[in-house]
This record gives C-alpha cells, sequence and structure tokens, in this order.
C-alpha cells in the first residue's frame, strides 16, 4: 500500500457521484447484504469482522445504524471500545479484542478497535516508538491468525472527516436536543490535536497493511453509507457461498 497523505486525500464523494442516484440505489444495496448475510449465517463457514476507525465525529454511529438494521439482528454484533478498565489493562492489550472476535457465520462490527492501542495512545505519549512497532506487529499476527484459522474477512475502514465537518458536527452536539447526549468537551481538545491524529494514523496504515485499509470519504453522510455497503456486500458476494442442504 503506498504511503497516505490524508491532507491530501479528499473527505468528499468523487464528483461522478449523484447524491439523489446514490441514495435511491442504497435499498437495494441493503436488500442484498440482508440476503448474504443470511446466507453467511446459514453456512457457518466464515466471518466478517468490519473494523471502524476515524476521528470524533466522523461518524461511525449513524454508519452502523444505516448500512447495519437491513441486517438479521441473529447474526451481527457491534463491540464499541472505550477507555480500558483495569482489568483490561491488566491484560495484553489485545485481551480485550481477542475475545470479541467473530465466530464463523456471524458479522462482528467493531466501533473503534484495537487500533486505539497505537493511535491515541501515541498521540499522548503513552507509549513509544518501540513500543508501538511492537504493537504493530502483533496487530498484524492477530489479523492474519484470524484470516488464516478461522476463515475470517476482514474489512477496514478509516471514517476520512474534515476539520470544518468534524467542527460543525461537535458543535451540533451542543445545540441538537437530539445529540446533547453525545456531548464530550473532551472532543474538542482530542480535535486540536488533529495534526498528531493524521500523523498516527498514517504510520498505522504503513505499517498494518496486510489486511487492506479503506479511506471511506465521510463529509457527506450519503457516500460513506454507500462506500462502506457496497464493499461489504462485494466481499460477500466474492465467496460464493451456499445455503447448506438438508442434514442426514
Amino acid at each position: 500500500m503506498a504511503d497516505i497523505k490524508l491532507d491530501k486525500t479528499s473527505t468528499r464523494a468523487p464528483e461522478k457521484f449523484d447524491k439523489e442516484k446514490t441514495k435511491a440505489a442504497l435499498p437495494a444495496i441493503y436488500e442484498e447484504l440482508d440476503e448474504l448475510q443470511n446466507v453467511l449465517y446459514a453456512q457457518g463457514k466464515y466471518a466478517v469482522l468490519i473494523v471502524l476507525q476515524g476521528m470524533d465525529a466522523s461518524g461511525k454511529d449513524g454508519l452502523i445504524k444505516n448500512v447495519f438494521s437491513s441486517v438479521n439482528p441473529q447474526g451481527i454484533i457491534v463491540q464499541s471500545y472505550k477507555v480500558p478498565t483495569a482489568e483490561e489493562l491488566s491484560h495484553d492489550f489485545l485481551w480485550r479484542i481477542h475475545k470479541h472476535a467473530p465466530a464463523k457465520g456471524m458479522i462482528q462490527v467493531f466501533n473503534r478497535s484495537h487500533y486505539e492501542d497505537i493511535i491515541v495512545t501515541r498521540v499522548h505519549n503513552m507509549i513509544d516508538d518501540n513500543t508501538a512497532s511492537k504493537r504493530m506487529k502483533a496487530i498484524n499476527d492477530f489479523e492474519e491468525l484470524l484470516v488464516h484459522h478461522n476463515n475470517t474477512i476482514i474489512l477496514k475502514f478509516y471514517l476520512h472527516v474534515s476539520q470544518e465537518e468534524q467542527h460543525k458536527r461537535l458543535d451540533e452536539r451542543i445545540h441538537d436536543k437530539t445529540k446533547q447526549w453525545k456531548y464530550n468537551e473532551n472532543d474538542f481538545i482530542e480535535a486540536a490535536l488533529r495534526k498528531e491524529y493524521l500523523k498516527a494514523y498514517e504510520d498505522c496504515f504503513k505499517h498494518c497493511n496486510k489486511v487492506k485499509w479503506t479511506i471511506v470519504p465521510s463529509d457527506q453522510n450519503w457516500y460513506k453509507e454507500y462506500l462502506v455497503a457496497t464493499t461489504l456486500r462485494d466481499a460477500l458476494k466474492e465467496l460464493n457461498m451456499q445455503y447448506p442442504g438438508i442434514k442426514k
């Protein structure tokens, strides 16, 4: 994977995409996802792990709600990762992650993930570069384990939002009553560290790319949802899954 420079990467949909046409295409894509997820669950041969990373207000929660609300809830689990608990900190950094790895037949969505332990920790100088390098190797080994030993399809998405759009969305959490529950004054402190976060992510993309990353322009929710949904759909279709027959 070529080095990615996020400050030179667009946060908006390519010009060829029309908003209304793209939004009109989404229901059919969601219907396909529903059917593919049913086969995935019934066959029980593959597992799917979806990793969502991004700055605060990049739209991870909304994406999960809109893209995955059409699939059977029995076949999907969403795990959100926040600040590690005392128990989690007493183990290796992947301990709290591995126990939520998807079982065969399941789609597991990570809202933030093991990558927080080489992103936030570096931005705030909790770990040095040597420790970060060791952790990135451990992450590569962990993902390789899932792929090659549990038939896991891993899709990693970085939701790329502009500074202007991020600030707009953070301000909405102050003024919009339906979003005030999300408000955290610390989000504005983290947003001010944008350059440091982008640098940490770029290093992450460079060294943790055995499973490729998809950089998702996220200023426009309709395109963000379209890109994630079509990427997942295409990955599932490539598996050529079949419903199992009657068990004898």
